[in-house]
């Protein structure tokens, strides 16, 4: 499969991260000098992928004017000899072929997914879900697409996670094949605890088939009310179209506080710009407390 096209779902409501929220988009919250979708965007150029579409809503315009040019901005940065921040202003808007499309309502991530169908057509894209931030050697979604490749099937992204969490997420019916390559039986989203099939759960990656768009679009709403990513998924797997990634990689769940000041510091602490500063102000504060 040659992955030229991705899928960006950027349209939820944030909940989780209220009162900012209210008014700015989660995805717009910086990590450092930069905002948390910028990081989705270069994994996904980093992995060779060429066009990008986020799905959004009424009240995210912001992430459109982060990846626009700005030749106001860029031509008083130039004038006052600042040519390494205008620079950086245009690398934002020249990352990728980048479009958007509105979810006009908020009806769940699978929902989400089949509002792009228009934008993918008939070939295999990938899916990188905003709230979850990839630091790894190789792009995580190279990864996922390496073995689509090999296996010519949809492939998830997945790792374990605390069985005392697995309701927050959904659990996978697996049985490993070779490497970090699992068969994938079924899945259900935030299951019960007799519901549970293991301990590996999908964490936001995805290369899918568009074999996914007709099950999406005859999908009964799931977990909710909304209709779930999963529930196609599980359509797939049942059929035995689906393959399973463990992949190599930190993830951080920038969708939740906790999540989000992790990847603060953390991402901060590796910046060049100001991470030996960060490990002496931590360094120090420490000693206060």
């Amino acid at each position: 499969m040659n992955i030229r096209k991705a899928v960006i779902p950027a349209a939820g409501l944030g909940t989780r991260m209220l009162p900012v929220t209210k008014t700015i988009p989660k995805e717009m919250l910086p990590l450092g000098d930069r905002p948390s979708i910028h990081y989705i965007v270069e994994e996904a150029v980093a992995a060779g992928i060429e066009d990008i579409l986020i799905v959004t809503n009424r009240a995210k315009d912001a992430m459109e004017d982060y990846f626009d040019y700005h030749p106001e901005l860029e031509e008083r940065l130039l004038r006052v000899g600042k040519t390494e921040d205008a620079a950086l202003v245009r690398y934002t808007a020249d990352l990728a072929n980048i479009t958007f499309v509105r979810q006009k309502e908020t009806l769940g991530l699978g929902h989400a997914v089949w509002v792009a169908r228009h934008f993918v057509g008939d070939e295999p894209f990938a899916v990188l879900l905003a709230d979850d931030v990839m630091i790894a050697e190789r792009p995580v979604i190279g990864q996922l697409a390496e073995v689509a490749d090999e296996e010519n099937f949809s492939t998830v992204g997945v790792q374990t996670v605390p069985l005392s969490h697995i309701g927050l997420y959904c659990s996978l019916d697996v049985e490993h094949m070779h490497d970090n390559v699992f068969n994938v039986f079924d899945m259900v989203e935030k299951p019960k605890p007799d519901e549970v099939f293991s301990n590996y759960a999908i964490l936001g990656r995805y290369v899918l088939t568009p074999d996914i768009f007709p099950i999406l679009e005859n999908l009964t709403p799931g977990y909710g009310g909304e209709i779930q990513l999963t529930d196609a998924l599980a359509v797939l797997a049942r059929r035995g179209d689906m393959r399973a990634v463990a992949f190599e990689g930190t993830r951080y769940d920038t969708g939740s506080l906790e999540g989000y000041l992790q990847s603060v510091i953390e991402l901060s602490l590796s910046n060049p710009k100001c991470g030996d500063w960060l490990k002496s102000y931590i360094k120090a504060l420490a000693e206060q407390l």
